[in-house]
């Protein structure tokens, strides 16, 4: 290394160095604020609220997108898999399916729009991003044909079967269903992505794709089935969003679809991998969700909350493209 580059390189990551403890002194300066100015905030159930409304739902999304953003895609149809599984789920309940079945069902559905853009992307070679816009207009469409322009379809307290209601709002040792759910997802991808073969060579995929095709890493079999998955596990909060609402609303799944990226980006540039990782995708959506609750309490609207999330994703990744140059 020259004499140079040591003192550019030094440079730089004193600079990314700087964005990262800046950022961070500014959640806790935000947190600070929205304890004093929100006497609302830190109380425990507005803190249980967060985590069971905002958290829980964002957390499973974020984590089915860190499945693709590991390796070096993206999934713009999450929100389609969601709307799909809680529209085929209030449907069978509306005609008296019975639970089990209703909910079998739904993941189906969900999965069924996973192996779509598995197809579009393994064997008719359409680049992800493409892919999966194409699938997220499709879904509109499908969602806006089939509940006459975008009408909700609700189900009436007296014909839901028992059990229903446990998705949403019940409870299993004093923790909510829905922290459950996010917990076993959480559990089930950490052992995928941190510890298996199979999650090293999702790694490597995303790092270096012509080397995983020339080490006889099946690119495309591995290619299919993140992109089913995603699907899948995008679908468990279209249940939950059934169980919470009592109804299909259309395109209600579309509103997880930037923040899910957003948490992925986050937690990739804070670790030191530099890499989209479960803990760094949760850490990504607990800020973001704490901070558009604060932004709420403080009495900042819903358009202005979106705003800071943006400015707070460009900074993030603006650190990563620092990183990135350090690395080059």
């Amino acid at each position: 290394m020259s004499d140079q580059t040591w003192p550019l390189q030094s440079r730089q990551q004193w600079q990314v160095n700087l964005l990262r403890g800046l950022i961070v002194l500014t959640f806790v300066v935000l947190l600070l604020f929205f304890i004093l100015a929100a006497p609302g905030f830190a109380t425990i159930s507005n803190i249980r609220s967060v985590l069971l409304n905002n958290v829980a739902p964002l957390a499973i999304v974020a984590l089915a997108m860190t499945l693709v953003t590991r390796i070096g895609a993206i999934d713009l149809s999450v929100g389609t898999a969601i709307d799909i599984a809680c529209l085929v789920f209030v449907t069978l309940i509306v005609h008296q399916t019975s639970l089990p079945l209703a909910l079998i069902l739904a993941l189906t559905a969900a999965l069924l729009v996973g192996v779509f853009n598995a197809i579009l992307v393994t064997q008719l070679g359409v680049e992800p991003f493409l892919a999966t816009l194409g699938t997220l207009f499709i879904g509109q469409s499908v969602q806006q044909l089939s509940s006459n322009g975008g009408q909700p379809v609700y189900l009436l307290s007296q014909k839901l079967p028992e059990g229903f209601s446990v998705i949403g709002h019940g409870s299993l040792l004093g923790i909510p269903v829905p922290l459950w759910l996010l917990l076993l997802v959480t559990l089930a991808l950490y052992q995928l992505l941190h510890r298996s073969a199979t999650g090293r060579a999702l790694r490597v995929m995303g790092e270096q794709y012509s080397v995983a095709q020339h080490s006889g890493v099946a690119v495309k079999r591995l290619t299919a089935i993140v992109f089913i998955l995603c699907a899948l596990i995008a679908g468990i909060v279209g249940l939950i969003l059934a169980a919470n609402v009592k109804a299909w609303v259309p395109l209600s799944g579309n509103a997880y679809l930037l923040n899910a990226i957003g948490a992925s980006f986050i937690g990739a540039t804070f670790a030191p991998s530099r890499r989209p990782n479960v803990f760094g995708t949760l850490l990504g959506v607990v800020l973001l969700s704490f901070i558009a609750n604060g932004l709420l309490l403080v009495g900042w609207n819903f358009y202005w909350q979106q705003v800071a999330t943006g400015v707070l994703i460009f900074i993030v990744l603006a650190i990563g493209a620092l990183r990135n140059r350090r690395h080059a």
